[in-house]
């Protein structure tokens, strides 16, 4: 499953190659599926005869699983990239080394055009280069408490119900956790941010990759708040799980 935080939290270079290193637990990370290889051991692979070291084996994770960060990152939602479908479009062909004329049979238009989209996407990389930096800058300045939680990826009409900062999010659990952020819910907030901050905590007790039946997802939710159906129904409505069309199965949305 895609770790939000780790995700985001990754640099430029990590996110293409595709997993980070936590030098907490001393691992290697793949940001797409979260596999982990600890440093120090050696990795048996099933196709050949032979072990490799942990970052070895990770980037043979990678090629063997998640080939192309390229096609991974430019098919996420607009809301992460900021393409728009047409630049997106465009994007894919020039990573197929496609030449303008080449891209201009397939899509019409002509080649003058192309080059001009070529070279917006290029002014377009030089802002983020300067925007990166400045936003990397202003970490180290007046702005320490505004770290935000990363949204879902599933998340829908991302707006400023989605602004909230760690400290924001620990108060929120306090409250409608009274036992424990393991406990059951006390009550089920109204308003729309401490609702998201309280589906996102809740969904964490689902297994990721696990499909499940409708009474399976009751049972787990059973636990945790008498009204079960209404959060199985946030769960899909705010885009935390997805379903079979006959709601015979659910899973959540990696």
């Amino acid at each position: 499953m895609l770790d939000e935080e780790k995700f985001w939290n990754a640099s430029v270079e990590e996110l293409s190659d595709g997993y980070v290193f936590d030098e907490s637990t001393e691992e290697y990370i793949c940001l797409i599926c979260g596999q982990k290889y600890e440093d120090g051991v050696l990795y048996p692979q099933i196709d050949r005869e032979i072990f490799l070291e942990a970052r070895k084996a990770i980037n043979q994770h990678m090629k063997n699983n998640h080939p192309s960060m390229f096609n991974y990152l430019l098919g996420m939602d607009k809301k992460y990239t900021g393409l728009s479908e047409h630049q997106r479009e465009l994007l894919h062909l020039f990573g197929q080394g496609l030449s303008d004329k080449e891209i201009v049979e397939i899509n019409g238009g002509s080649a003058s055009t192309i080059r001009n989209h070529r070279f917006k996407l290029k002014e377009k990389e030089k802002q983020a280069k300067v925007f990166l930096a400045i936003m990397t800058l202003l970490k180290t300045e007046k702005d320490t408490n505004h770290d935000f939680v990363p949204f879902h990826k599933g998340a829908k009409m991302v707006d400023d119900r989605y602004a909230v900062t760690k400290d924001e999010k620990e108060k929120i659990l306090n409250t409608y956790f009274k036992q424990g952020p393991n406990g059951p819910l006390d009550s089920f907030p109204s308003k729309e941010k401490r609702k998201l901050v309280i589906l996102q905590h809740i969904i964490k007790r689902f297994e990721v990759g696990k499909k499940y039946t409708e009474s399976e997802v009751n049972e787990v939710l059973k636990t945790i708040f008498y009204d079960f159906a209404t959060i199985r129904r946030y769960f899909i409505e705010y885009g935390f799980m997805e379903r079979s069309k006959d709601c015979s199965e659910y899973w959540i949305n990696q």
